[in-house]
C-alpha cells in the first residue's frame, strides 16, 4: 500500500500542490510554518475523513474560500485506485475511483495510516476522551464493522440520554421504553468492549518489546479500564454484569439525567511496572510510549490485513537522542512507504537520506526534488 500522488485544493495554506512520493521514504523538509505539518494532515484526511488536529472540517478549508479538495492516486494490493475528499462549509464528499461514498464505515480501512506527531504526548497526558479517539480511529481501520457498531451505539446513547431527561421533566415511573434502550445499548457495548480488550491484549503483545528496545526500559503496558470492572469479557458475563449495574444505578442515572456506564465513559492507562506513566513518566518515557504503541500497530495491520500502512513521521527526529533515532530507523524500512517531515536534514541519519526522496517546502510550495 502506498500514496503515488496527492493533489490539494485549498488545503489549508495551499492554493494548489500536486506531489509525487517514491515507494519507500519520502523526506519533506523545510523552515517552521511552509506547510510541511499541513501536507502530513492532508493524508491523513484523505485516510480517515477528518483531522487529527483539528475536530472542525471548515479549518481545513483555505481562508476566504468556500471549499478544499484533497485527490491521491493509491496503490493497494497491486490495484490502482482514486481516492478524493471534498470539504465545503456545510458537508463533506468521499469518493473513490469517481464513485461517492454515503457511508463513512464503506470509506475507512482502505487506506492505513498511522501517524506520529508532537501532539501525540496528549494521548497520555490529555482528557480520556483523546484515548478514546485513539481506540476508535485505529480499531475502525482495521475493521470496518467496528464503525458501524460504535454508531449505532452513539446513537442509541443520545436516544437513552434524551428519554432520561424527559423522564425527569414528565416525573413518571414508567420506565418500559427506557429498558428497552438499554438493552440494546447493552447490545452494542459488549462487541464495543471486546474489540477494544482484544486490540490492547494484541498491542501488549508486541509493544512491551518495542519500548524496551528503542528506550532500554522494561515491564512496559497498556491497560484497559472500564467504567464497570469486568472479569472477564465472555458475552454473557458482561451482559449480567452492565444489566445489575443499572438497575442498582437507575436513581443515580435519573438524578445527573445521563447514561453514567459504557464505551463512553472508557479509558486506557500506560505504566512501566507499577508506575502510570501519565503521573509519573518523563516526557521521554511518555514519547517512547506513544512511539511504541504506533510501531506495535504496524506488526498488527501486517497481520490482519496483510500488507503495510503508511507511516507518517511529524518532526519525531528532532525531539530524540541520537541513541533513540538509531532505535526508531530499526522499524524504518523499504517494504512501507514513510513520509517524514523536518526543519533540518542533519536531524536525520545520513543513511536514510540516501534510500530517500527529498522534498523541500518553502510557503506553500515544492521548490526542490531530490529522487
Amino acid at each position: 500500500m502506498y500514496i503515488k500522488n496527492i493533489l490539494l485544493m485549498n488545503f489549508r495554506n495551499y492554493k494548489t500542490l500536486k506531489i509525487n512520493f517514491s515507494k519507500g521514504i519520502n523526506i519533506i523538509y523545510g523552515n517552521n510554518a511552509q506547510g510541511k505539518t499541513n501536507l502530513l494532515e492532508s493524508i491523513y484526511v484523505l485516510a480517515l475523513t477528518k483531522s487529527h488536529r483539528s475536530f472542525i472540517d471548515n479549518n481545513l478549508i483555505k481562508e476566504e474560500e468556500e471549499s478544499s479538495k484533497i485527490e491521491g492516486n493509491v496503490e493497494i494490493n497491486n490495484i490502482n485506485s482514486n481516492f478524493q475528499i471534498i470539504i465545503c462549509k456545510k458537508n463533506k464528499k468521499l469518493k473513490i475511483d469517481k464513485d461517492e461514498i454515503k457511508k463513512i464505515s464503506d470509506y475507512i480501512s482502505r487506506l492505513n495510516i498511522i501517524i506520529f506527531y508532537p501532539e501525540d504526548l496528549e494521548l497520555i497526558k490529555g482528557a480520556p476522551k483523546n484515548r478514546r479517539r485513539f481506540l476508535n480511529l485505529e480499531l475502525s481501520q482495521l475493521y470496518p464493522e467496528y464503525l458501524v457498531l460504535l454508531n449505532n451505539y452513539n446513537k442509541i446513547l443520545k436516544m437513552r440520554n434524551d428519554y432520561i431527561k424527559l423522564i425527569c421533566s414528565r416525573n413518571t415511573s414508567d420506565y418500559s421504553y427506557l429498558n428497552i434502550l438499554t438493552d440494546y445499548l447493552i447490545e452494542q457495548s459488549i462487541k464495543i468492549y471486546q474489540y477494544r480488550n482484544q486490540f490492547i491484549l494484541e498491542l501488549n503483545e508486541i509493544s512491551s518489546s518495542i519500548f524496551k528496545n528503542i528506550s532500554n526500559l522494561e515491564h512496559f503496558c497498556i491497560k484497559y479500564r472500564n467504567s464497570i470492572f469486568f472479569e472477564n469479557y465472555d458475552s454473557i458475563y458482561i451482559k449480567n454484569q452492565m444489566k445489575e449495574y443499572f438497575k442498582k444505578n437507575l436513581d443515580r442515572e435519573m438524578k445527573l439525567k445521563t447514561t453514567i456506564i459504557g464505551p463512553h465513559k472508557d479509558d486506557i492507562e500506560f505504566y512501566i511496572d507499577e508506575f502510570n506513566l501519565k503521573n509519573y513518566g518523563s516526557q521521554g518515557q511518555q514519547r517512547m510510549a506513544v512511539l511504541s504503541i504506533k510501531l506495535a500497530e504496524i506488526d498488527l495491520f501486517l497481520k490482519k490485513k496483510n500488507q503495510y500502512p503508511i507511516l507518517l513521521l511529524d518532526d519525531v527526529f528532532s525531539e530524540l537522542d541520537d541513541q533513540k533515532k538509531n532505535n526508531l530507523l530499526n522499524y524504518i524500512h523499504e517494504k512501507m512507504q514513510t513520509i517524514i517531515t523536518t526543519t533540518d536534514l542533519k536531524n536525520i541519519d545520513h543513511s536514510i537520506i540516501e534510500k530517500a526522496k527529498l522534498i523541500e517546502i518553502e510557503n506553500g510550495k515544492i521548490i526542490k526534488e531530490v529522487n
